[in-house]
């Protein structure tokens, strides 16, 4: 039945990190039962729930919601008569699977957004604390007489190229050299005028979606960043005719875990609060370009989102924008008879 399962998953070109999951899952559960797939009724589904929700460290609703929804999956395919699993089952066990989640025992998908509420944009003070602390953590390597400054020094470059484009740490690790591009309408930014993502978040059976993203004039401080980066750090590394924009001191590509690990060198050497986490850089580009004045379509496509509604849970403007954003309607509907000291 996994196996099948597996087969026709990969047939709609899901990748093995999501099928692997999927099917540890679902073994997961046969061990928690300790019953086959045709014997399951949704008495176990609540209790494996349950338990899940006890003990030291219980899962989150969302994680709850995913779970229910791959059991609900497996289940449906054993029920789907194109593959005779109900036929075989009634033939040899005499049972046949039954639906596990239902209406009146899954978790209902009622708001937008369930993520984790302490993630959030980080203000633009911390910003820079976050920056300021990145590129202090060299010469205090180098102070302590340790190995490492280097790629200290390629850390806070990466750290700050996250920020200023709004990219995934998965995207940052797969840019190459070459993902760095002229834009015409913006030749004062030479060859760092645009970043190509070949390896953007994709939905599950498509492939990496590609976008372009420009550089914007607020986030123009980049631009020497990748050059002294590049022309003046990387080539320290020894690369050779490696491809990666960033790369390790053994001249490999740098991983995803080793640029979020960067960020939370930096966030602790600034003080700043613990539950940032990498990814809030991506939520302060998106708050940050809307403050600046960006069209929400523009932010959209910055970040490659498909749906405006996904741009803007990322967002969390400032009570300041959102306060001069109130100050201009008042005066466009007033005029000059409202008065802001009123």
């Amino acid at each position: 039945m996994l196996d099948g399962w597996a087969r026709q998953q990969s047939a709609r070109f899901l990748k093995s990190s999501t099928i692997d999951p999927r099917r540890r899952l679902i073994e997961r559960f046969e061990e928690f039962t300790g019953l086959y797939p045709w014997q399951w009724t949704p008495a176990e589904g609540e209790a494996f729930i349950a338990d899940l929700r006890g003990g030291q460290t219980p899962i989150q609703m969302s994680t709850a919601r995913g779970y229910e929804v791959i059991i609900s999956l497996f289940v449906e395919y054993l029920r789907d008569s194109r593959y005779d699993w109900l036929k075989v089952c009634e033939e040899r066990f005499g049972e046949v699977p039954q639906e596990v989640f239902h209406e009146g025992n899954s978790v209902m998908h009622t708001v937008e957004y369930e993520g984790d509420p302490r993630r959030r944009p980080l203000t633009y003070d911390e910003v820079q604390a976050l920056f300021d602390a990145a590129d202090a953590l060299p010469s205090k390597i180098r102070g302590q007489g340790r190995k490492g400054a280097l790629t200290a020094m390629r850390d806070a470059a990466v750290i700050k190229t996250v920020y200023a484009f709004g990219i995934r740490r998965t995207e940052a690790s797969r840019l190459d050299l070459v993902d760095l591009r002229r834009n015409r309408q913006a030749p004062d930014f030479g060859n760092f005028g645009s970043m190509m993502v070949r390896f953007g978040k994709s939905s599950k059976g498509a492939p990496p979606k590609r976008r372009m993203v420009l550089t914007v004039p607020e986030m123009d401080w980049v631009v020497e960043v990748l050059k002294h980066w590049q022309a003046e750090i990387r080539p320290h590394l020894v690369p050779g005719r490696h491809p990666a924009l960033w790369v390790t001191e053994r001249a490999g590509r740098l991983s995803p875990r080793s640029i979020n690990s960067a960020f939370t060198a930096a966030r602790e050497a600034a003080g700043l609060d613990p539950d940032l986490d990498l990814h809030c850089l991506r939520h302060s580009y998106i708050t940050h370009l809307t403050e600046f004045g960006y069209p929400a379509r523009f932010v959209q496509e910055q970040v490659g989102h498909s749906h405006a509604s996904t741009t803007a849970i990322y967002m969390g403007v400032s009570n300041e924008y959102r306060n001069n954003l109130l100050e201009a309607a008042l005066k466009n509907r007033l005029g000059d008879v409202w008065d802001v000291t009123a």
